[in-house]
């Protein structure tokens, strides 16, 4: 993970109060009827869509948006100090 400076998008002031939200993907199949977890899904499995998103989301420390952290980025370097 790179150091940026970020900016929330939505409040506009906070530049120093977030959580990084780190997103691990668990793929498994479950039950149909009964929900529950019967075996995790091997990353070799062709029949399985795996997990493409992003590895990391920020969560602004004050309002509380969660948005892909080039959002916050983004929004920082529209709005420099």
């Amino acid at each position: 993970m790179v150091s940026y400076p970020y900016l929330c998008p939505v409040c506009g002031t906070n530049r120093s109060r977030f959580n990084i939200i780190e997103q691990i993907p668990f793929a498994v199949k479950k039950d149909a009827r009964s929900g529950i977890i019967t075996e995790q899904v091997s990353e070799s499995d062709p029949l399985h869509h795996h997990y493409r998103g992003d590895e990391y989301r920020v969560q602004c420390g004050i309002c509380g948006v969660i948005e892909n952290e080039q959002v916050f980025i983004k929004s920082a370097q529209r709005n420099p100090l």
